[in-house]
């Protein structure tokens, strides 16, 4: 039934469909559709006007789909990404030129008729008649218009785009009744602008400002005569009329839009031959779209930040909802990467890692108090070339990451010692600390069932001489393996577990860790570079862990902003846990496995890792006011670092302090030029290794710094004969999270 206004009459959409009436109507669907006339009184026949009330008439715009841009912390482009390249823009930001010229070209009419143009449809039926064919088209730019809507609202659904511009009747009388909505409700200079913010003009650009800028590097209020008759003579066939790959074609195109124009009066004939003189003079810039476009290596950031959008429900509760937002585009997107920072990581990744080496490396740093993520970078660049990868190494799977993460060696065993000092073990802890042991028979773990050294597994250090006792700060210092086995066999697996939750250390598959010795003493699980370099910055921050972010804020193409996610920060451990942990690790740099990566100029802690068989190499580190973690390895974990060249220097056994301590040293010393250097509040921890009086370097790694064959003390004296730990207990084997299966390798610091 039809409706009606309050006043009684017929709406404007049905007043104009019953004066269309059904002939008229279905000679203009079949001069739209370019099909000849033949037949067109039977299909008129099938068609009623009460079908043609029965559509919906109120036509959803959809917002079109815009650049977004993302920028580092201090405004600077990192890069642009979209799903169509496009910038909207108003009427008046058009050359008057373009305005002409498409109109003269797509519908010479459009400011005498309304939504259906009887007279063209009238020559274009007569038309087609007469050559028996498809001739013309009678398509009014109003009809384009809707039919672009479509286009847009499909996206990049192939199914719903083939429905959108499928040559059917149905789809043309549809078109029609939303025209005539449209030139009710919005006026002739609001489609022309609505027209061309949409059409697509090729060379993936999408609106005239963009094709304007990819034909011509200039924005579209700037475009001459000549360049806006090109434009508007491509949109009725990109590929064909492509001025980049067929300039010929495109130049015949362009004058008989300077021609049509001149017919028409828009310009005077004596302009149009001038222009048609003018040879076609491109300026093209090259589409830039995505990650592989970002600056200073910020590829994998800018993909982090693209996976933050798309899995935080801040932005949206469905993947689905979020990801429509994401393609839409529009968005300015301020992060927190920090441009000085950036550049020193990239650099220094570029002088000690080469990009064709056999391994890669990666560097992440993170702001204490903040969880700011302000670099992000690795030595095989962002791309689908040789040497090149888009696997994030500095995060986790879902985000873009490896499948497991890397495992972590030693720089495991500060949060073993963090556990002890929050259960109330003093900093001068020791224990006997053997060459080699097994594990303990039984250890305590969160649960009523212990676990159980069921496969007799054992653990040995890196050096035969390295022989206890040891108090926790040399054995922090020189990352003795079996004092730490024996510290966790003494306060239990449960406090371990519960101190790496609350610093939110996961695998990096996301996982929680396994509740085993191996992985919660020496790093045997992967976990990612922004993981670990999160965790330390707790330490940095005296017990308070942050988690990390990477989006300061977000506008909308209209001005509005977005919510985004906040870090969330909370006490973790008392201040002197952290306190007691930074005069440790401080060690370690100093005097430690960690020479070659210490600081000279600022407070500076650290902890070296290598695991089994060398096939991953650590050093994460911080200073009070930054954190940063380095991974040195292969991504397939197939490589053992011996006998091997990287960045063009030959190495007979990689170390955490040898190969990834510089970069981080050179990557931090760059990132912190400038900035403030605060000290770290340290604690008193008695240097127990040393009798009254005694040799300063005794028990000290000896002048190959940064070595991990550290050498031992006492005389080589073993307290506890025969003990040993398991294969994948000392962090590298692939079978993760297992309490046996390894190759009998050990954890090298």
């Amino acid at each position: 039934m039809s409706k009606k206004r309050s006043g009684g009459g017929l709406t404007g959409t049905q007043q104009a469909a019953k004066f269309l009436g059904v002939s008229v109507l279905a000679g203009a669907v079949l001069a739209g559709l370019a099909l000849p006339a033949a037949g067109a009184l039977g299909l008129a026949a099938k068609g009623t006007v009460e079908g043609f009330d029965e559509i919906p008439a109120n036509l959803k715009t959809p917002p079109l789909s815009q650049r977004t841009t993302i920028l580092d912390a201090d405004g600077g482009q990192i890069a642009t990404v979209y799903s169509r390249d496009r910038t909207v823009v108003p009427l008046k930001d058009v050359s008057p030129y373009m305005q002409k010229a498409i109109v003269a070209i797509e519908d010479a009419r459009f400011y005498e008729h309304g939504a259906i143009d009887l007279k063209g449809v009238l020559r274009a039926v007569n038309r087609n008649a007469q050559e028996g064919g498809v001739a013309q088209g009678a398509s009014t730019l109003t009809q384009q218009y809707v039919k672009n809507v479509f286009v847009e609202e499909a996206g990049d659904d192939p199914d719903k785009v083939a429905q959108a511009t499928q040559q059917t009747i149905g789809r043309k009388v549809r078109e029609l009744k939303y025209a005539i909505q449209v030139e009710e409700e919005l006026g002739k200079k609001k489609i022309l602008e609505n027209y061309l913010n949409i059409t697509f003009f090729g060379q993936q650009a999408y609106g005239i400002e963009a094709a304007s800028k990819r034909y011509f590097s200039k924005s579209a209020k700037d475009l001459k005569l000549e360049e806006a008759a090109l434009l508007a003579g491509i949109v009725q066939s990109p590929s064909r009329y492509d001025p980049v790959n067929d300039g010929e074609e495109a130049t015949k195109r362009r004058n008989t839009v300077l021609q049509r124009m001149a017919d028409v009066g828009d310009i005077s004939q004596s302009e149009a031959d001038k222009a048609k003189e003018t040879p076609i003079t491109l300026k093209v810039s090259k589409p830039k779209n995505g990650c592989i476009t970002a600056v200073a290596g910020a590829g994998f950031f800018c993909d982090y930040v693209r996976e933050v959008f798309l899995t935080d429900r801040v932005f949206g509760k469905t993947r689905e909802e979020r990801a429509k937002v994401w393609n839409q585009g529009g968005l300015t997107i301020r992060t927190t990467l920090d441009p000085q920072a950036q550049k020193s990581a990239q650099e220094s990744l570029k002088d000690h890692v080469y990009q064709d080496d056999k391994v890669a490396a990666a560097v992440t740093m993170v702001e204490p108090g903040t969880g700011r993520i302000i670099a992000m970078g690795q030595s095989k660049p962002y791309g689908f070339g040789e040497n090149e990868t888009q696997i994030n190494y500095s995060v986790d799977a879902k985000m873009g990451g490896s499948n497991y993460g890397f495992p972590v060696g030693s720089t495991f065993k500060p949060f073993v010692a963090a556990a002890a000092l929050e259960q109330g073990r003093p900093p001068t802890q020791a224990y006997p600390a053997p060459y080699k042991m097994p594990y303990p028979d039984s250890i305590a773990s969160c649960s009523d069932r212990p676990w159980r050294n069921r496969g007799g597994d054992t653990v040995e250090n890196e050096n035969e001489k390295e022989v206890g006792p040891y108090a926790l700060r040399e054995a922090m210092e020189l990352s003795v393996n079996t004092y730490f086995v024996q510290m966790i066999g003494d306060i239990g697996l449960c406090p371990v577990v519960e101190m790496t939750d609350r610093l939110g250390v996961v695998q990096g598959n996301g996982e929680k860790l396994p509740a085993s010795p191996a992985p919660l003493t020496l790093g045997s699980t992967g976990i990612s570079p922004l993981t670990m370099a999160n965790a330390y910055a707790t330490f940095a921050n005296r017990g308070t862990h942050c988690t990390p972010t990477a989006i300061e804020s977000i506008t909308t193409a209209d001005g509005k902003s977005l919510r985004v996610p906040q870090t969330e920060c909370g006490k973790v451990m008392s201040e002197r846990t952290a306190d007691t942990i930074n005069t440790l690790l401080r060690g370690v740099v100093d005097s430690g496995t960690g020479q070659e990566a210490g600081l000279t100029n600022r407070d500076n802690a650290g902890k070296t890792g290598t695991t089994d068989e060398r096939r991953n190499a650590w050093f994460v580190g911080y200073t009070p006011n930054l954190s940063g973690a380095v991974w040195v390895g292969s991504a397939t974990q197939k490589v053992k670092m011996v006998n091997i060249r990287i960045g063009g220097r030959y190495h007979d056994k990689v170390f955490g302090g040898q190969v990834p301590g510089p970069i981080w040293k050179d990557a931090m010393a760059g990132a912190l030029e400038g900035k403030e250097a605060p000290d770290f509040n340290t604690v008193h921890v008695p240097d127990t290794s040393k009798p009254e009086g005694g040799d300063e370097d005794e028990g000290r790694p000896d002048d190959d710094r940064g070595n991990d064959d550290k050498p031992g003390k006492n005389g080589g004296r073993d307290p506890f004969p025969g003990i040993s730990l398991p294969p994948d207990f000392i962090g590298g084997n692939v079978t993760r999270g297992q309490d046996g299966g390894g190759d009998g390798g050990r954890n090298r610091g």
